[in-house]
């Protein structure tokens, strides 16, 4: 270890010590730090430390000056540096000594130290200047499906903890040859220090496996693009797990990609290789673009062009497909050669997370994937795709991933201790919090499946290896039979329970900062509500800690249970039968009624989102679903076509608990309206829910005074209903915050629960 008390420069005016933390590891801060010190003449050092960059620096006073500013100023733009400490030392002996030749600025090996001030680098796309080299056939890396530099390639999915060296990441497992040697200890070459630096010499190698018949050498990806050719299933492992790629203009290959895994029609996302490529397709305006080409590159999702050639089959009965654009220089490599966009959804059996391994992958996708392309670095942790849409002009998240997690935000409090939150059952994600930091992880999905709670279980305890911070407390849903709840209740840990929709107004709160009285909406499918019920179609007012259900909708039963949000006629039944009318288009009505009329199995909900299920069945749009939120999404792509207008609110009134209620049941008459079309009805519903929910707002702002309005919940992933809420509140002067850095369905629990748990202890 160099001691700072030895350090010096021969003729030095000042040397200073700093700390630099914020995301400076794996992003190339220190080859950075080392050209600005040489240019300026500076003397010293710099090294990564296991969470912060620690550099002492030596020279005339104002070139320090000069150097300090740069190092922020100046610094890689995939980089956000902050001084965390800086002093002024009295260094003896002299450690460099330019006139006998010695180095005035070298960086030195890292040290592991106790600081937990860590910040994991995130994952990158393929850079442009890599992609020029693996274009370039007089490049040594031409057609490398492995490039990277300091600048891009994969980084948490492939590290196992920090300092971020190569020994600590997947790569040190393919000792670098002699020229990416040289290139590595260059100053001059972009490569200098690269910690992932390999080529096809020294690097992963791809495999390539079809009919048996095992491919190592050159031809490995002329042949997997031959499969998608044949209209073949090719599981391609990426950065963060394998996916499944086919030929998104190829209906039959489609089909049997469907039909094998067992989804019929869950919308797929489309690989392209370029940004034309997406515009001869989809309509994508400024913002869509800039999110497209984002250096995370996310599923986006836009709208079809009227010429689009894509098959239909990519999302029936939805007017939007998730697009995005190659992230590695492998999937670039194949986009480029096939010519052609691809679907690319990940390779799992549906409702377990992605797959890693490539033995596991052929084992368990076999009969989904006619041809599987390997590699064999590691994944170390997986991350699905991140997924965005556009509301009201602004990008918002639906599900976090590959390129955004581990999200990091400041809390707007300072914890005491620090805080594991652990979500909810679905779209589940956890949160490590501590002092006024929380860590978000990624989507770990459903909690239905023996994988699933076992990449639940270890995702709990890599965060908190990574970032040397040991949970003392751990908050977690209500609801007792959520496997998350479960697990906080055996984990050992004092345990806060708190209310999912508590949570969801509160994760608002904390993602805004809001310190004003608040009305927030937390409007989505189910969750446990504080009188036993479910609860979906709330209005809550206050502060986290202090929330008071203000408006609500009125309540109805759901005849089966959960089997109800598979089977949305459940919901349209028990709607016309709570308003005195008839239902009998299903073999099973008779039999549900009688079930409903006494009351067995049939728990009372006021979740708008099964207002919506109930909505698409009365319509006849779908009878049973076979993913989730597939009969709103059928709902608002049949109320695109229409024009926005403004319907009557619902009826409301004050019940003897004093919460204001709004009643559903006119809704029933204009949806069974045959002399609308089916479009027109799904236009009117919208906009009924918008004007009900404005009209609560304006009815609370008499009863109240004053306050800010907040909308999260599953419900406003639809476009149409939350641009036009937005639109109708702001034009009654209401300032309206929707989700932005967190998604407004379940994967923002776990933040809410350390807002709403915070403020509760």
């Amino acid at each position: 270890m160099v001691q700072l008390n030895t350090i010096s420069i021969d003729n030095a005016v000042n040397t200073i010590h700093l700390r630099i933390g914020g995301y400076v590891q794996g992003v190339g801060f220190r080859p950075h730090v080392y050209r600005i010190a040489t240019q300026l003449g500076i003397g010293g050092w710099v090294r990564n430390l296991r969470g912060e960059v620690e550099i002492v620096a030596s020279g005339q006073s104002g070139m320090i000056d000069d150097f300090i500013q740069q190092l922020i100023d100046k610094a890689p733009q995939i980089a956000s540096p902050r001084i965390i400490a800086q002093t002024t030392i009295n260094p003896v002996g002299p450690l460099f000594s330019p006139n006998n030749g010695d180095q005035l600025f070298t960086i030195i090996d890292s040290i592991e130290d106790n600081h937990t001030n860590i910040h994991l680098p995130l994952d990158l796309d393929c850079c442009s200047e890599c992609l020029s080299e693996l274009n370039n056939p007089s490049n040594r890396r031409y057609r490398y499906p492995f490039i990277s530099c300091t600048q891009c390639g994969p980084r948490y999915t492939a590290i196992t903890q920090l300092p971020y060296d190569r020994v600590n990441t997947n790569m040190r497992e393919f000792p670098r040859c002699a020229q990416c040697e040289a290139e590595y200890n260059d100053p001059d070459n972009r490569r200098f220090h690269a910690e992932a630096i390999s080529c096809p010499a020294c690097g992963p190698q791809l495999t390539f496996i079809e009919d048996n018949k095992q491919t190592l050498d050159s031809s490995v990806l002329q042949k997997a693009v031959n499969a998608l050719q044949r209209g073949r299933v090719v599981a391609v492992k990426g950065i963060g797990g394998y996916h499944l790629l086919c030929a998104a203009n190829n209906d039959e290959a489609i089909k049997r990609l469907r039909t094998r895994k067992g989804r019929p029609d869950k919308p797929l996302a489309v690989m392209f290789s370029n940004l034309a490529a997406v515009q001869r397709e989809l309509i994508i305006d400024k913002t869509a673009i800039t999110l497209l080409c984002d250096r995370s590159r996310p599923i986006v999702l836009c709208d079809k062009q009227v010429t689009t050639t894509l098959s239909p089959l990519i999302a029936p009965g939805i007017n939007r497909i998730g697009a995005l654009l190659p992230y590695s220089p492998l999937h670039q490599l194949i986009l480029d050669d096939f010519g052609k966009p691809v679907i690319a959804t990940s390779a799992n059996i549906s409702g377990e997370p992605v797959m890693l391994d490539a033995t596991e992958v052929e084992k368990r996708l076999g009969h989904i994937a006619d041809a599987f392309l390997h590699h064999n670095r590691t994944i170390t942790h997986a991350a699905d795709d991140s997924l965005f849409q556009i509301i009201n002009n602004r990008p918002r998240p639906l599900r976090p991933g590959r390129g955004h997690t581990p999200l990091e935000l400041t809390l707007p409090i300072t914890l005491d201790r620090p805080l594991l939150a652990v979500g909810g059952q679905m779209k589940n994600t956890i949160a490590l919090a501590w002092e006024n930091r929380i860590v978000i992880s990624s989507h770990i999905g459903e909690l239905e499946s023996p994988r699933s709670i076992e990449r639940f279980k270890s995702t709990i305890k890599s965060l908190q290896q990574h970032y040397g911070i040991s949970a003392e407390a751990v908050i977690c849903d209500a609801h007792p039979g959520y496997h998350s709840s479960r697990w906080a209740s055996a984990c050992g840990l004092s345990k806060t329970d708190v209310y999912h929709h508590h949570a969801h107004a509160s994760a608002v709160m904390g993602e805004y900062n809001l310190k004003s009285q608040s009305l927030i909406f937390t409007w989505d499918g189910s969750g446990l509500g504080e009188d036993g019920s479910l609860w979906g179609g709330e209005a809550l007012l206050g502060q986290p800690g202090q929330w008071q259900r203000v408006a609500s909708m009125r309540p109805f039963r759901l005849p089966g249970g959960e089997a109800a949000a598979r089977e949305p006629w459940r919901c349209a039944a028990s709607l016309c039968w709570q308003s005195d009318e008839p239902w009998d288009n299903h073999p099973q009505a008779t039999l549900l009624h009688e079930m409903w009329e006494k009351g067995i199995n049939t728990p009372t909900t006021s979740s708008v989102g099964r207002l919506f299920d109930s909505a698409a069945a009365l319509l006849g749009l779908i009878k049973r679903t076979s993913f989730e939120g597939q009969a709103a999404m059928l709902l608002q792509a049949s109320a695109e076509t229409i024009a926005i207008k403004n319907p009557a609110p619902l009826p409301s009134s004050v019940n003897s608990d004093g919460i204001l209620i709004s009643d559903w049941q006119p809704l029933l008459k204009r949806l069974r309206d045959t002399q609308q079309t089916v479009a027109e009805r799904a236009a009117c519903f919208h906009s009924t829910l918008a004007s009900t929910l404005c009209d609560q707002a304006l009815q609370l702002r008499q009863q109240q005074g004053d306050f800010v309005v907040g909308l999260t919940g599953g419900v406003f992933q639809n476009r149409r209903l939350s641009e036009q809420t937005i639109t109708l509140l702001e034009q009654q002067g209401f300032r309206v915050y929707l989700p932005q850095q967190l998604p407004c369905n379940d994967a923002a629990l776990c933040y809410g629960q350390i807002i709403e748990a915070a403020a509760r202890l």
